[in-house]
């Protein structure tokens, strides 16, 4: 089984390569980049953002097209939200293989920082294994250095490490028996 990631065409093209390799680092799948012209619905004008569940609707049209049968992840500029959290980093849909990351609140720029290309590239790595992880069937852990781990802020991100705990690894290696 692989994974596809979809880049919206609004990501910058250098950060493709890096994001997919630690993403196969930590999830040991192999990962297959597509690039899209994507149709992006749910703005919320009042918001100034994307309703996550809403592109995930969107993600699972492009996913069946695709004729993709594992999991899909989209990556987009556009700063999103879900449900009653004021943001969301990114979102998944277990039940249909499909999930979005929002590279918006990854970037430094978001934060008037000094820009960082490794930065924004380790964030997007981490974010994308964690929804992708979900898809194949992992929870949020407790381990605050584990991919898993549901980060609230940027700093919580940033302290994950780009892998799985030993919990979380025996527990992704089980779905593959």
């Amino acid at each position: 089984m692989g994974v596809t990631i979809i880049w919206d065409h609004q990501v910058p093209a250098g950060l493709r390569l890096p994001v997919g390799r630690r993403i196969e680092t930590v999830l040991r799948l192999p990962v297959t980049l597509v690039d899209a012209d994507v149709l992006i619905n749910g703005f919320h004008p009042e918001r100034n953002q994307y309703d996550a569940a809403a592109i995930l609707d969107r993600v699972l049209f492009m996913k069946g097209r695709m004729g993709c049968r594992g999991p899909v992840l989209l990556v987009v500029t556009h700063d999103l939200y879900a449900g009653g959290c004021d943001f969301v980093f990114g979102l998944a849909r277990p039940q249909t293989g499909c999930a979005v990351i929002s590279i918006a609140r990854l970037d430094n720029a978001f934060y008037r920082r000094e820009d960082d290309f490794d930065d924004l590239a380790d964030r997007a790595g981490k974010e994308g294994a964690h929804e992708i992880g979900h898809l194949l069937g992992l929870e949020h852990c407790t381990d605050p250095e584990c991919v898993m781990f549901k980060p609230a802020t940027l700093a919580e991100l940033d302290r994950k490490k780009t892998m799985l705990c030993p919990s979380c690894r025996a527990a992704l290696a089980a779905v593959f028996r």
